[in-house]
């Protein structure tokens, strides 16, 4: 696979088409397999990780046979494009500063991608635009029963599919829904919804899932327990909650808009007009601002710019993206620089990014 060829193109599940896109940006569904003959990651050698690695490579091609996965050794990567994969929600944290025989296939339009030798030793995902969580699970059920076909998966009668995580025993399954939540986030009403979602024993976490910070109000949900439900409960249990959420976002920002449409609006345009006239910006300002200016294209506060291309320059400006654009290696103050000069060229109809 080419990855210079990647930064030039968007997954598909950035480009804003499925249900609800204006404020759920992508779901998710991501399922943990171990082979039965061979220990948990954690107690295997490296002879032993290659082995998993190699047989698993072997029968995902089988098995991948017309969708077209292509395949990357993790371990033979770079650090740059290790981050520049998670960075693209292609593969974990975990995955890239993991060590030994690891590497991960991915699909064309970037919606399915299996992780070999990750926590497991098998991490099968699919990613797609929008509230999308019955498309997910038709594709990764369709690729993990034909897997299934090829190995034997570690597997009781008693607990289910057995993982190296307590919490995965069972299904396996991890069901998720990244959401744009910027006016609960303004109005402070996301702390409702973060103690509803507890109760409910949904997790909250950020951009880039466990142990990540929520930054530029993205917020991913998804469930913490596998065990003892089937996977059409835990889906339909996102099924449900995720609209009430939707419609409460969307109730704000219409009550954000008829008490101060001007405050808002200036809000909104303040956030353009520096990130397109910025000297110097850090990733965490620009996930901010286009936080905001994404919101006000949905309220049709700004009319010259649309959803698809603010999803890509979220992903186009964290910093590996950010170098592989450049084609070189940058420091912080760097990045800062190069980030403003992008977000320039690119929200003033400079397309690509390039020098004009």
């Amino acid at each position: 696979m080419d990855l210079e060829a990647l930064t030039e193109k968007s997954g598909e599940w950035l480009r804003g088409t499925g249900p609800e896109s204006d404020i759920v940006v992508s779901s998710r569904i991501r399922l943990a397999r171990n082979l039965a003959q061979y220990p948990f990651i954690s107690r295997c050698d490296d002879t032993t990780k290659t082995e998993i690695e190699t047989l698993l490579k072997a029968k995902m091609d089988e098995v991948a046979a017309g969708r077209r996965l292509q395949y990357l050794d993790v371990d033979d990567l770079e650090t740059l494009d290790r981050q520049f994969l998670v960075e693209r929600q292609l593969i974990s944290r975990e995955h890239a500063d993991s060590t030994g025989s690891r590497g991960v296939g991915i699909s064309d339009e970037e919606t399915l991608s299996v992780m070999i030798n990750e926590e497991d030793h098998i991490r099968i995902q699919v990613l797609r635009s929008g509230l999308s969580l019955d498309e997910c699970w038709s594709e990764i059920n369709s690729f993990d029963d034909a897997l299934e076909e090829e190995v034997t998966y570690a597997f009781s009668e008693k607990l289910g599919y057995l993982t190296a995580c307590p919490t995965n025993v069972g299904t396996g399954i991890r069901v998720s829904v990244m959401l744009h939540l910027p006016a609960l986030v303004m109005t402070k009403e996301i702390q409702k919804v973060f103690q509803a979602l507890h109760k409910i024993s949904l997790a909250v976490r950020g951009l880039y899932g466990e142990g990540s910070q929520a930054v530029g109000d993205f917020y991913q949900i998804s469930n913490q327990v596998t065990l003892g439900k089937s996977e059409d409960q835990l889906i339909q249990t996102l099924k449900d909650v995720v609209p009430n959420i939707v419609d409460y976002e969307r109730r704000v920002r219409t009550a954000l808009v008829k008490e101060n449409r001007q405050s808002l609006h200036d809000t909104v345009a303040r956030a353009y007009g520096i990130l397109r006239n910025a000297q110097t910006i850090s990733s965490e300002e620009t996930m901010h601002l286009l936080s905001s200016v994404r919101m006000g294209i949905n309220l049709g506060l700004i009319d010259n710019l649309e959803i698809p291309e603010v999803n890509e320059l979220f992903i186009q400006t964290q910093p590996a993206h950010l170098q592989k654009l450049r084609k070189s290696e940058l420091g912080s103050a760097e990045r800062n620089s190069a980030r403003a000069s992008f977000l320039r060229r690119r929200l003033s109809g400079g397309g690509s990014g390039e020098e004009n």
